[in-house]
């Protein structure tokens, strides 16, 4: 089995894709902070598309790695050892596995090894584009749009002369780059959140004029923040996935992905340091992205979230097995039709019923096993931006809330960390405090209502939905999820 680097790719399997273009001749004009599964299933792959179109070999990626932990550090370990090459399977749901070596990342840097070094290569002119996928959560700011700069994290790295966080990061490249004349470039998130361009704006802003205020006027006047809208289900990769995907394969590879065939790009058209022609591959720019945005958040990301926090106390722990499961599908599609979608317009060339049958088309994909536990994991982060509007917009209206009612009760139940068969499983809650937890843990189940995960939602103020919500986490608590869920969608619920 052929080890996977650039010295390897002609003998690679004849099946096996490879880029088509000299990646000698690529130069790194983006560089992408927190090199995940997800930006190498998605940004990469759309990057590697476009360079292999004329005229574009100036837009290489150069990945950072953030975080400084042991997985991290071998990624970068494996990246590095494999000129930035990897093997990304595409699993359709009805034909073969197509499998195909993603070569647009041509540089790997580790900022933990060497912070100020990464500072500088994003401040090397030749880069117009710093993207970034940090998670929802990742932005710190509060419910009314502010940035924390009093968190705990925010506050210690002010205090360091060479900052970690990717604030620090790329306020500081941009410093230099201001200080030299070497001009802005674009930031670009491509994170789950609502007008991702903005929130990232405020987050950038407000470290920068923290640092100081000449430097955050001259980010303010001249650096650009798109909103984007990304897509592709793209699962973890444990180490029975990364043996299975080799085997496939036929290629010895130390970072393999896997996702869903279905991949979707929507972008604001704002670069201030120009970009790479992605519109001819396959890219949607957009004047608006918000409509697209809207959507997705509150049609797949909250549908995400109504089969992971479930699931995981079902003992489920894949998609695939749950999808086969008639009440949770018949829960998703009633989320959909009934609560989703009225409360949304749908943008240029979409309709939401076929949407929404596509989604559930894609959750069947039996060949994307991803993963209860990290779909249901940092829900404290995602409730808010996948369902808060979707569960405002229902109380608002007067429709009926038990299937959001019974969301937010499972995620109550969810903190104990343990299943209904009394299975323990670990609990990945970054963002939820321990007076939140505190909250969650109380013999009167509508006190989790008051955890900070949904302050301003209203749900404590209406007395409905607080019966409601006690009476199904009552319900989950003797019944069980199961039992609860089939009295919902039986019409007893």
């Amino acid at each position: 089995m052929p080890v996977l680097e650039t010295a390897t790719l002609e003998r690679l399997p004849p099946a096996i894709i490879i880029p088509a273009y000299d990646r000698k001749a690529v130069r790194p004009g983006i560089a992408h902070l927190s090199v995940g599964n997800f930006h190498r299933a998605h940004q990469a792959v759309y990057l590697d598309r476009v360079l292999a179109r004329p005229g574009q070999a100036e837009w290489g990626i150069v990945g950072i790695g953030v975080m400084d932990d042991p997985r991290e550090r071998a990624k970068a370990e494996a990246l590095r050892a494999q000129d930035g090459l990897y093997t990304l399977t595409e699993c359709p749901a009805d034909a073969p596995d197509v499998v195909r070596v993603v070569g647009s990342i041509v540089e790997y840097v580790h900022a933990p090894d060497d912070r100020m070094a990464a500072i500088r290569r994003l401040a090397d002119p030749a880069i117009r584009i710093v993207s970034l996928t940090v998670t929802e959560g990742g932005y710190y700011t509060d419910e009314a749009g502010r940035f924390q700069l009093e968190h705990p994290a925010i506050a210690e790295d002010l205090a360091r002369d060479v900052p970690h966080s990717v604030f620090g990061l790329v306020t500081e490249a941009l410093r230099l780059r201001r200080d030299s004349g070497a001009g802005p470039f674009t930031v670009l998130t491509c994170d789950n959140l609502p007008h991702n361009g903005h929130v990232a704006r405020t987050a950038f802003l407000g470290w920068a004029q923290a640092r100081d205020a000449g430097l955050a006027d001259w980010i303010a006047a001249h650096v650009t923040f798109p909103c984007t809208m990304v897509d592709r289900i793209t699962p973890a990769v444990r180490e029975a996935d990364a043996a299975r995907l080799n085997a496939a394969s036929g290629v010895e590879d130390r970072a393999p992905v896997f996702c869903e065939d279905f991949i979707q790009w929507v972008v604001e058209d704002s670069f201030c340091a120009g970009r790479p022609r992605l519109e001819e591959v396959g890219v949607l720019f957009t004047d608006d992205v918000a409509p697209y945005e809207r959507v997705k958040l509150r049609m797949l990301n909250a549908s995400h979230s109504m089969l992971g926090l479930p699931g995981v106390l079902m003992g489920y722990r894949i998609v695939g097995e749950i999808m086969r499961d008639a009440d949770v599908v018949a829960l998703l599609e009633r989320y959909l039709g009934l609560d989703a979608e009225p409360l949304l317009q749908a943008p240029p060339g979409m309709e939401l019923h076929e949407y929404g049958a596509l989604l559930l088309r894609r959750f069947r994909n039996p060949a994307i096993s991803d993963q209860l536990l990290r779909i249901a994991s940092d829900s404290a982060s995602k409730l808010p931006v996948f369902v808060r509007d979707t569960a405002e917009g229902t109380l608002a209206r007067g429709a009926d809330a038990t299937r959001i009612a019974f969301l937010l009760a499972c995620f109550a139940e969810y903190l104990r960390g343990r299943d209904d068969g009394g299975a323990a499983y670990e609990v990945v809650e970054p963002h939820l405090g321990a007076e939140d937890r505190a909250l969650a843990a109380e013999a009167d189940p509508a006190r989790a209502l008051d955890m900070s995960v949904f302050a301003g939602w209203g749900l404590g103020e209406n007395a409905a939905f607080v019966a409601l919500f006690t009476r199904l986490r009552t319900a989950i608590r003797d019944q069980g999820v199961r039992a609860t869920l089939h009295g919902i969608v039986a019409g007893e619920g």
